[in-house]
């Protein structure tokens, strides 16, 4: 009797009325929980990336050390000799210049790893349940490998040219921790955005080429005129650029106070409203992919 009671509601009901929806935690403690939860499957998808990058190709780890090394030369010929622009402190231009290009090419790398996460693993989001957000995380993690490798090369570079840095250098990750906010918040907006729009990634070349122009990458943020300075420094990656250069050379170049804290404002802002925009669209990746 009870059999013929569950069959009747089954055939009477709408299929509706069953449909299982998987959807993220709505609460933020909840959401950290579950970050919490799958921790393991965060690192070994940094790790399985890290191999990916460096196993089986022509130059290996080369590459993180030739491209900067290569960007630098590019910067100093122009910038330095054919615009003579002057160079900040007592450090050679070269310094200067490769001091910029580490954490501008980890917010780079970081913003282009991330917006191409969910696409490069759509077979698992279609399949299996887990936070999406690890997917663009680990990449910022890897470039974090590739930022540190290029750390080693600037540390060779300034014994070449037998230059001292400040003891201000041990402040440096104080300076690498509004460049991974903006990094982690694009990277978030830029991966959902691509999800939707395959073609969003045709697009990351130009934003990333625009992006190294705006940023005083192969020139001092000094040359840009006082009233403009302000707003100038709401690029938050200008205010990581010019603490990268007071660690490394110390009380001969001024740190703009005001621009690196409007700095770490903006990274804030970015970082929250991409985290936001990525758990609103989450629950649609597998829909799209």
């Amino acid at each position: 009797m009870l059999r013929d009671k569950v069959k009747k509601m089954l055939t009477s009901s709408k299929l509706g009325d069953f449909d299982l929806i998987i959807e993220p935690n709505k609460t933020t403690a909840d959401f950290v929980l579950e970050l919490l939860k799958f921790r393991e499957l965060f690192f070994f998808m940094a790790w399985r990336d890290i191999l990916v990058r460096y196993k089986q190709t022509v130059i290996g780890v080369a590459w993180s050390v030739i491209r900067p090394l290569l960007s630098m030369v590019i910067f100093t010929v122009i910038f330095g000799r054919v615009a003579k622009l002057p160079s900040e402190g007592t450090a050679p231009y070269p310094i200067m210049v490769f001091s910029a290009l580490l954490p501008w090419q980890y917010f780079a790398n970081s913003m282009q790893q991330s917006a191409e996460s969910l696409i490069r693993a759509e077979h698992m989001v279609s399949k299996i349940y887990f936070p999406r957000i690890i997917m663009p995380t680990s990449a910022v993690l890897v470039s974090a490998v590739d930022f540190l490798i290029s750390l080693v090369l600037l540390c060779l570079l300034m014994l070449v040219y037998r230059f001292v840095p400040s003891p201000y250098i041990v402040l440096l990750p104080v300076f690498f921790l509004p460049a991974t906010l903006a990094a982690l918040g694009v990277g978030y907006w830029f991966s959902a955005i691509g999800v939707k729009y395959r073609d969003f990634r045709h697009i990351m070349p130009f934003l990333v080429q625009f992006g190294l122009y705006v940023s005083p990458v192969g020139f001092s943020s000094s040359v840009i005129p006082d009233r403009w300075r302000l707003l100038y420094s709401i690029n938050p990656m200008v205010g990581v650029i010019d603490g990268f250069r007071w660690c490394i050379q110390g009380t001969a170049v001024s740190l703009y106070l005001p621009g690196f804290i409007i700095s770490i404002v903006t990274s804030s802002i970015v970082f929250y409203f991409g985290l936001r925009y990525f758990r609103k669209t989450e629950r649609s990746f597998a829909d799209f992919i």
